[in-house]
């Protein structure tokens, strides 16, 4: 399943009148099937704000490709951040795969110790670079990790949404369910509720979308945990599609270059 943190392009979907009678898995495979266009590269700031309203700012590159052609891979994608000083030249590769039993791959380098770590499963649920969002949200999700229920259908700023409950079925999972809600003609999601290991509301993820051409990309990202506090705004701009990104940016060598 499409991971927006972050950062990824969302096609359109023709504005088809879809039937109110779709189940919840048909909703979220309208969501998790639209063509996605061959790359994309951003830019993105990263503001991370404290309970008490203090600010840490993070600058960032990313590149993503989609590999549904090549056989094996569904996409590939690499962040670069590059400021502050403390943190530039670490990046993180992400490696998703067609195969439904297969765990998406994550590296993650750091230059102070040149190394390249890789990021284990038990390390998935933590913290990205001391954001709001875990490394297995900046991952890819399949649809068949869940079970999905179609909740109601509800305006969300007005426009006609599907809110979908998605039941992970692995019990050790990190939330015990999430809702989407999902636009009714574009299908593209606005807001997403986690709820932690205990049922307990955890975070909101608002989504400001754009259309470039036929295509739907993120423009910002805003994610609140309500147990602490703490939040998460990511401003996406720069948005460039389909320029012919090739395979080799995707590599280990490619994160400890940082360029």
């Amino acid at each position: 399943m499409k991971r927006i943190i972050v950062l990824s392009v969302i096609a359109f979907f023709p504005l088809t009148a879809w039937s109110s009678e779709l189940s919840g898995l048909e909703v979220v495979k309208r969501w998790d099937e639209r063509d996605e266009g061959k790359d994309l590269t951003s830019k993105s700031t990263f503001k991370l704000i404290n309970s008490k309203g203090q600010e840490r700012i993070r600058k960032t590159r990313r590149y993503w490709i989609n590999m549904k052609e090549k056989g094996g891979f569904e996409e590939k994608s690499i962040i670069f951040f590059d400021r502050p000083s403390d943190v530039k030249g670490t990046s993180l590769l992400n490696w998703s795969y067609q195969d439904a039993g297969k765990d998406d791959d994550q590296w993650l380098y750091l230059p102070a110790l040149r190394k390249i770590k890789r990021i284990a499963a038990s390390d998935k649920e933590k913290s990205f670079m001391g954001s709001d969002l875990t490394f297995d949200d900046m991952g890819d999700r399949k649809v068949e990790s869940d079970e999905h229920k179609l909740l109601r259908e509800e305006a969300l700023d007005g426009r006609p949404c599907y809110v979908v409950e998605m039941t992970p079925g692995n019990k050790k999972y990190m939330y015990s369910r999430k809702e989407k809600w999902i636009d009714k003609e574009t299908f593209v999601d606005y807001r997403t509720d986690f709820y932690d290991r205990k049922g307990r509301f955890l975070k909101r993820q608002r989504i400001d979308w754009k259309k470039i051409g036929n295509v739907w990309v993120v423009t910002k990202i805003y994610v609140k945990n309500e147990q602490t506090g703490h939040s998460t705004s990511i401003e996406i701009e720069d948005i460039k599609l389909n320029t012919g990104l090739k395979e080799g940016w995707f590599t280990k060598r490619k994160m400890e270059s940082g360029r």
